[in-house]
Parts: structure tokens; C-alpha cells; sequence
């Protein structure tokens, strides 16, 4: 037998235990008693939970039985006294002692971490390490142990950073009496089918306790007579005339008892959420704040977390970008808390039956089409309960939503004009992989810039040649100042050899910008690929991938995923702010590894992508005037996706285009004072050109997350203020 407390507290004056139990086989059924310090038996709850994920992970197989446990057990924290929890299953069994003394000490941050260290050391876990050194080798195994061991130091664990950031009594007391231009009814509407009853009780208690209080909520109970939650419904409708409520009498589906919930709104805003989640006690008033901040405003969604079973404890929270039209192709990344003008509700209509399962992805994507103005507020205001039925802690259990989920993606490309060849699953389920269509056979000129190493850039084209599926390519390689001879008696061969090769030469001093400007002038696609001669493709789809967002009118620049020779990433896009200016994003990550919220796997538009391969279209590389000479070294790749993005054109950052960097083996480091003088104009010349993203933050970052690190970490309070840029230092 094994088993693992996952949660333990004291609430209410019970003893709250989440876990799971297995026996020697996925049949193994267990079973608990309670007995006091007096070792007599004990009344107390017991409710079986879902796990698959322990069942895969011993098992690799969905067990026929429920092997999680929420167990509440009478106890009055000052009382002193014991309690003993004893499980059994498979034929063993274990006695576990519990009082408010040793939860509290379990419960301790010290404990936790040594508790995280302990599990990485387990049977289950050592399992997991052993199928991943098969799949991917020993060094990707040491990495992401060595990741793991990183995690055990972060400065916060996630309540405890909730705790430290939420606002003060004081705060909510002044959201009470603010009285804002425009003060709109919210509407918020809930489907109820079987809803337990607690649950239900828990998301209309976080509703009474809002801080502003123009609401309504609507629920409509499409549960089967005997299972539904009238005698709730009508306990809180009496408390509180906002709560209003209809009994179906049979159930509609999700989409169906939705509409109904809809039906009744009379607010000018409607607000989605579901049965059995909670709201942060400032939900509404964020969302009503954020509309006054703009007339236009027709659409608004915030951050969001998850709650365990019991309410009582807050973990996995998604903080997210702006809005982020491929992300959200990519991935239903905004759903909740998601709230809509009405007049945008009557035009696009509620929800479609025909996309159960995804029919909120659907509605999203109809809202955010339409909607003149989307904005996203960076708090975690929602908190998603996780449980057996939910899609948070289960996705497998509705694989029927995923599916769901392409279509609605499907249908949104051609609502908006775009040719998807397919919509695939990416990494995960929920996770799509969008395959566009190419028009026509386009040109496309690749630049490389090259001074000497030759293996290098030999490696880089012939890469391209021999894998690339695309064939419509021409290269023109920017000789700079090279002084072994061989090099030139390279470009000689390699131009006899492949006629759509051509050598031009820089003979002025080095400027990256100024020597991609030059091969440009040569070039006669219609799209460019900027490429540095340390790279080698990987992917032999890759331009097709790049291409297929290049080719949109709304994008004007598209970058890729980039590794190391370690296959960990080098760049997976670029947040303008990291280290000050600018940075790429998980780097180091193992391409094995999971990233934040799998960002490193998803199409997304960034603010940057670095110019080590980049595609841009030549008619707006030609509109901004190309990349800034006076930006020689650095930056100048980012100020020009800057330049691009002020035409309000995307750019797009393409994971399936994947190919190898093997950095800086061609420019050395700022190594001396000039160097280091230079590189430091350059930083303050890009600071004064485009102050306000440095200033504000980076749009498709979250201010919630650290700018000192690359891997979406939290941001570390004792040096980071939430919503404060990070300092330029020079």
C-alpha cells in the first residue's frame, strides 16, 4: 500500500484531509476509520475522489476505482486532543496521527520544501525520471532535475504570495464606498446541473461578499428531479433578492442551461462563471473599474487560479498576457473570469450545443471577434475548483471538449478569412497545433551575414537545402571583412554548386543592422528570413510553419524556437523587460521540459523575436525603413519588431519552426571597454526610443511574474514591486 496527504488543515472545526490511497492493484478499494485519542471510533466524512493521475502514474491505466480522498473529521482546534486516521487497502494498513500540532508543523514553510525534496525520491517519481532518461537521455535528465531542485528554492509558495498581495481589509472597505462615472449592472450567470450543494453555496457566498454591489446573479438548474439545488437557490433568494433563479425541469446541456441563465440577465455587462468556483471578494469591481477606464471596453478577462476540493487552498495560478489572438488559437488561455457587454452578447449570439464541450472557447472567440475594445486585467480574481469532473484536474475525463475545441477553432478561421490545412493537437490535450495554408509558391530570400567559418555556414545552408520541404529559396550571404583566404575560395564553391547562392560584400566597419540592410537591397523575395550562420534547421517544415503566419495581413514578423546543441531552448520569444530591456524566454528549459502553462509549445504573438531567424514580409521591412543603423549590436532586432508593431502589425513566435542556434561562435563577447561602452549607448538609445513598453510593461507579459528570470516565475516581492517595470541599470 502507498498512500500521500496531500492537503491537510483545520477548518470549521474539522480536520480537512485531500489525498490518495493504492493497494498492489488498480482494484484495490480502500478503506478509512477515525478513532480518538481514546482510541474509540469516530463519525466523519468521507467522499472518493477521482485520480487518474496517480493511476497512470502506478498503473499507467485509468482505474475502475476512486483512489483520492476528501475526509473531514470532527475537531476543535484548542481541544489538544488526538485524532487517528487508519487506512486500508491491498491487505495493509497504516495508523496516522493527527492534532492542530502537527498540521501546523506540516503546514510550515520548511516542511513543505523538504516535503517536495522527499517526493522527488519516490518510487512514483523515480518511474517518471526513469521513462524520461529513455525518451530524451541523461543529460536532458539532469537538467530537468537540476530544474526541479531550483524550483525547491523559489522565494514563495503560491498562498503565501496570494496572502502577501491580495488587498488589505482597508482596500476592500474603500472599493465599498467608490463610486465610479459608470456604475453598470453585472449580470452574472451560472448554469447549475447536480451541483453539490456546498460548492454551490461557496460561489454565492463569494458573490454577496463583492466589493462593489450592482449585480444580479441568474442561475438556471438543468438537474434531474431529485438532484437539484432548489432548496439552495431558494434559501439565498431569500437572503438576497440580486439572486434570482430558474428550475428547468430537465437538463439542456451546458450550452442550453447557459442560454437559459442568459435569458434572464438584465444587467448591461454578463459575467460567466461556473457552479462550483469562487470569486475573489474585488472581482467585479476590477472588471467595473477596467470599463470605466474606456467607453470602447466590450469585453474584459482576468488571471485566475485553482482551488483544491475544499476550498481551502489556492495553487496554479495562470497569469496571463493581453489579449493574444494566436495563444488563443493555440489555447483557451483567457477562460476565466470572462465578462461581455450585452449589446456584443445579442449580436454574437450565446452558446452553440453543437461545441459542448468547448462552447465557452466558441463564445470567446465570437465575443473577441466583434468586440471593439478587450481588456485584460492582470489579477487572479476567479478561482477554478479542481475535482473529479472538472477539466482543471482531469483533462482526459472529457477528451470530448478537445475535440470541441478544434472545431470552434476551425470555425473561427473562417469566420475571419484564414485557411487552416488543420488544427492538431499540440502537446497536450487543449493544446492545438494550427496548420495554415499556403497561397501560391512565394520567394524566399534568406540573409545570412558570415565573416569566415565556413563549417558553420556550410552546416547552416546545406540544413536548409537538404531538409527544408520548402524549395522556393534563394540565399545571399553577406560576406563581412573575412581574413582566411578559405573563406573565399568557400563562397566560390558554394555558389558553383547552388545557383540560387549569391556572395555579396560588406567592406565597411561591422553593423548588424547596416550589413542586413545591405543584403536586402540583393534580395528578390517577397519575404525575408534573417538568419545567423550559426543555426541549423531542425525541423524540415519549418518555413512552411513560418510562412503560414507570415502570409497573414494582421502579421508582420515571425520568429521560431531556437535550441542550444544541448536541445535546451535558447529562445522561445522575447519579453521586453527582462534583464532590464529585453530577454528571451525559457531559456535553459530542456525542449522536453513543461513550460509555464505550456507557452514554450504554443503559437503566440510577443512583443519581440530575436533576428537569429526571423521571417519578415519585404514590403514592411521596406515601410519602417529596416533594421535602425544607429543600433550597430544590440537590440536592433527587437527595436525592429518594435517598428513593425507600431504599424499594428503581430509578431508571431512559431514553436514548430524549430532549429538549432549554436550562439555567439561568430561575434565575441563586449569583452573590452569599447565594446562595453558601446553596448551601454546602445541599451540607453533603445530606453529613449521606445520608453513607454518600459515603462508600462510588456503587453504580452503579466506583471505578476518575475523579470528577473526567464521561466514565469512568480515576481519576487522583496525586489519587485507587482506592476512595477524592472530598473534599468547601465
Amino acid at each position: 500500500m502507498k498512500y500521500k496527504i496531500d492537503i491537510a488543515r483545520i477548518r470549521e472545526n474539522s480536520i480537512v484531509l485531500n489525498g490518495w490511497v493504492i493497494g498492489n492493484s488498480p482494484e484495490d478499494q480502500p478503506s478509512f476509520q477515525v478513532f480518538d485519542g481514546d482510541n474509540k471510533p469516530m463519525d466523519f466524512k468521507y467522499v472518493p475522489v477521482r485520480r487518474d493521475d496517480v493511476s497512470q502514474s502506478y498503473f499507467k491505466t485509468t482505474c475502475p476505482q476512486d483512489l483520492g480522498f476528501d475526509i473531514r473529521i470532527p475537531y476543535l482546534r484548542d481541544s489538544g486532543q488526538d485524532r487517528i486516521l487508519v487506512i486500508s487497502c491491498g491487505g495493509k494498513t497504516a495508523r496516522v496521527k493527527l492534532n492542530a500540532q502537527i498540521i501546523e508543523r506540516r503546514n510550515s514553510a520548511s516542511h513543505k520544501k523538504t516535503a517536495r525534496l522527499k517526493s522527488m525520491l519516490n518510487a512514483q517519481t523515480l518511474q517518471s525520471a526513469f521513462d524520461f532518461w529513455k525518451e530524451n537521455g541523461v543529460k536532458a535528465l539532469i537538467v530537468k532535475s537540476r530544474h526541479k531542485l531550483q524550483g525547491i528554492d523559489s522565494e514563495y509558495d503560491y498562498p503565501e504570495w496570494y496572502e502577501l498581495t491580495k488587498p488589505s481589509k482597508e482596500e476592500l472597505d474603500a472599493q465599498r464606498a467608490a463610486v465610479f462615472d459608470y456604475m453598470p449592472k453585472m449580470s452574472v450567470v451560472i448554469p447549475a446541473y447536480k451541483t453539490p450543494e456546498r460548492f454551490l453555496a461557496a460561489m454565492l457566498d463569494s458573490l454577496r461578499e463583492q466589493t462593489y454591489a450592482n449585480w444580479e446573479v441568474c442561475i438556471a438548474d438543468g438537474s434531474p428531479r431529485g438532484e437539484g439545488v432548489e432548496r439552495v437557490l431558494k434559501r439565498y433568494a431569500q437572503k438576497d433578492e440580486r439572486i434570482r433563479y430558474v428550475i428547468l425541469g430537465e437538463n439542456k446541456g451546458i450550452s442550453g442551461n447557459t442560454n437559459a441563465a442568459m435569458d434572464m440577465a438584465m444587467g448591461d455587462f454578463v459575467v460567466l462563471a461556473d457552479h462550483d468556483d469562487t470569486l475573489a471578494p474585488n472581482a467585479l469591481y476590477e472588471c467595473v473599474k477596467a470599463i470605466n477606464s474606456d467607453p470602447e471596453i466590450d469585453v474584459v478577462y482576468t488571471d485566475e487560479d485553482k482551488l483544491d476540493i475544499d476550498g481551502g487552498e489556492l495553487f496554479e495560478p495562470h497569469f496571463k498576457p493581453d489579449f493574444n489572438p494566436d495563444l488563443l488559437t493555440s489555447v483557451n488561455y483567457i477562460c476565466h473570469l470572462f465578462v461581455v457587454n450585452r449589446d456584443l452578447l445579442s449580436e454574437v449570439g450565446g452558446f452553440r450545443q453543437e461545441f459542448d464541450g468547448a462552447q465557452d472557447y466558441d463564445f470567446i472567440f465570437r465575443c473577441t471577434e466583434k468586440a471593439r475594445k478587450i481588456y485584460h486585467v492582470p489579477k487572479a480574481l476567479y478561482h477554478w475548483r479542481c475535482h473529479q469532473n472538472s477539466t482543471s484536474s482531469n483533462p482526459e475525463s472529457k477528451l470530448y471538449a478537445f475535440e470541441a475545441g478544434a472545431r470552434a477553432i476551425k470555425a473561427h478561421y473562417e469566420r475571419v478569412g484564414l485557411k487552416a490545412l488543420s488544427v492538431e493537437k499540440g502537446v497536450d490535450y487543449g493544446i492545438y497545433h494550427t496548420r495554415f495554408q499556403i497561397d501560391g509558391n512565394p520567394l524566399v530570400s534568406v540573409i545570412i551575414p558570415n565573416k569566415d567559418h565556413t563549417a558553420d555556414l556550410d552546416l547552416c545552408i546545406r540544413s536548409i537545402v537538404e531538409k527544408a520541404t520548402w524549395k522556393n529559396l534563394e540565399f545571399i550571404i553577406v560576406e563581412n571583412n573575412s581574413g582566411d583566404p578559405e573563406t573565399f575560395a568557400y563562397y566560390d564553391k558554394i555558389q558553383k554548386e547552388f545557383d540560387f547562392v549569391r556572395v555579396v560584400k560588406w567592406e565597411r566597419e561591422f553593423n548588424y543592422s547596416a550589413i542586413n540592410n545591405f543584403g536586402v537591397t540583393f534580395a528578390r523575395g517577397q519575404y525575408l528570413l534573417f538568419l545567423n550562420n550559426d543555426t541549423e534547421l531542425i525541423n524540415p517544415e519549418s518555413i512552411e510553419e513560418m510562412l503560414g503566419f507570415c502570409q497573414r495581413d494582421d502579421v508582420g514578423i515571425v520568429g521560431v524556437r531556437l535550441l542550444y546543441s544541448d536541445d535546451t531552448i535558447q529562445h522561445a520569444g522575447v519579453v521586453v523587460g527582462f534583464g532590464g530591456i529585453a530577454g528571451h524566454t525559457f531559456i535553459g528549459l530542456h525542449k522536453a521540459e513543461s513550460s509555464y502553462f505550456n507557452r514554450a509549445m504554443c503559437a503566440q504573438d510577443y512583443s519581440a523575436v530575436t533576428a537569429a531567424c526571423m521571417m519578415s514580409k519585404r514590403s514592411l521591412f521596406d515601410q519602417v525603413g529596416g533594421f535602425s543603423e544607429d543600433l550597430a549590436v544590440a537590440f536592433n532586432d527587437i527595436d525592429y519588431c518594435m517598428k513593425i508593431r507600431s504599424l499594428n502589425k503581430l509578431v508571431v513566435y512559431a514553436p514548430y519552426a524549430l532549429f538549432y542556434h549554436y550562439e555567439s561562435k561568430s561575434r565575441g563577447l563586449e569583452d573590452t571597454p569599447e565594446k562595453v561602452a558601446r553596448f551601454n549607448r546602445e541599451i540607453r538609445k533603445f530606453a529613449d526610443k521606445w520608453p513607454e513598453i518600459l515603462e508600462k510593461g510588456d503587453p504580452y507579459y503579466n506583471p505578476n511574474l518575475t523579470l528577473r528570470k526567464s521561466n514565469f516565475a512568480l515576481r519576487d516581492l522583496k525586489k519587485e514591486k507587482i506592476g512595477e517595470p524592472y530598473k534599468l541599470e547601465v
